[in-house]
């Protein structure tokens, strides 16, 4: 399934909803409201609160509803898709009148998981790291090999598709990184290497935006990154589950700025795989239904390595296959303060 987080508007205001792209990729099921619906076509009372409990409509609660949230979506999913016709879909009214069906042109995409429990971001390609070093005029270290590194990222600043990325005014040099994000679906600790592909629910496009100047100059104080890292961290459009992706994936990952390749790879060429990061970080320490890990940048995949960087008024764009494109304008600060002035000033003009 791929999975989303979108906001729709109604007379009473605006609400973000759990959603599934449907099989014409042009449509998104209200998980939510349509599992209230049909519990209610199969003689199930109180069909909204149940729904609530299964299939809730947020996105965090639903991946804490494990297994059997999962496989009910499914079941869902796939009676939809067997019985309406998607062309006229849209006409299909919940139990209370509201909307069921939407087309993707009709809603606001957003980060499809809006409040992670953690996020770890990790540097697991090699060739990243290698060219890092030279640029610095040394050497990957010793410990790279004997254990994936990771830091602690800011898991209250995640952005989504289409959402500007605002240019921290303490950086001269912002810059993209072209990762893959990996939700882990169960709570674990001590997890075997050989059972952590079980506790992946899914993958996502990530670009983990970084002012590289405030970055290095941090990290030479053997702490951080901190202020480097932590204004935004972008994650996108969907969450594919990972039934859909073959296991240990290698996806072609591709990064445009302006429509223009800047950086190419696979996934598949990660030094530490993705069973090896959950193995390593639930060694005595607890991980959660929600949290992200990033796989680290592919070779290759900033700026940094190729000294191209990105500017204001710039549209980056990462791509990775199967799991959809991450767009997303940079704007400056001043930007960004007019946009919010001017959405203010609408907002308060009497109606006519």
């Amino acid at each position: 399934m791929k999975l989303i987080t979108f906001e729709v508007a109604t007379p009473v205001g605006r609400f973000r909803r759990l959603g599934a792209v449907l099989g014409n990729q042009e449509q998104i099921l209200d998980l939510n409201a349509a599992y209230a619906w049909y519990l209610d076509q199969n003689g199930h009372v109180a069909a909204k609160r149940l729904a609530d409990a299964v299939i809730p409509a947020d996105m965090l609660r639903f991946i804490e509803g494990g297994d059997h949230s999962m496989a009910e979506a499914k079941t869902l999913l796939a009676w939809v898709e067997a019985h309406w016709n998607l062309q006229e879909a849209l006409r299909h009214k919940g139990l209370n009148g509201e909307n069921m069906v939407f087309h993707q042109s009709n809603v606001k995409l957003l980060a499809p998981l809006q409040n992670p429990p953690s996020l770890r971001d990790f540097i697991a390609f090699e060739a990243h790291v290698k060219r890092g070093y030279e640029i610095r005029g040394g050497q990957i270290p010793e410990p790279w090999y004997k254990f994936p590194v990771y830091y602690k990222g800011n898991h209250r600043s995640i952005i989504g598709p289409d959402e500007p990325i605002i240019w921290p005014r303490y950086t001269q040099k912002l810059d993209y990184e072209l990762e893959m994000g990996c939700i882990l679906g169960k709570k674990g600790r001590d997890v075997p290497e050989g059972e952590a592909s079980a506790y992946i629910f899914g993958y996502c496009v990530l670009n983990d935006f970084s002012a590289r100047d405030i970055q290095m100059e941090e990290m030479k104080c053997r702490l951080g990154p901190t202020k480097g890292k932590d204004f935004a961290t972008a994650i996108g459009p969907y969450i594919v589950t990972g039934d859909e992706i073959p296991h240990p994936p290698n996806l072609k990952m591709t990064a445009r700025v302006n429509g223009e390749v800047w950086s190419e790879g696979y996934s598949g060429t990660t030094h530490w795989s993705w069973a090896q990061m959950i193995a390593h970080v639930s060694m005595d320490e607890d991980v959660y239904p929600g949290d992200i890990f990033g796989s680290g940048t592919v070779g290759g995949g900033c700026g940094y390595e190729l000294d191209r960087w990105i500017k204001p008024g710039d549209v980056v764009e990462l791509e990775v296959e199967g799991l959809g494109k991450l767009r997303n304008p940079v704007i400056t600060h001043d930007q960004a303060q007019r946009t919010i002035r001017e959405q203010e000033a609408k907002a308060h003009v009497p109606a006519s």
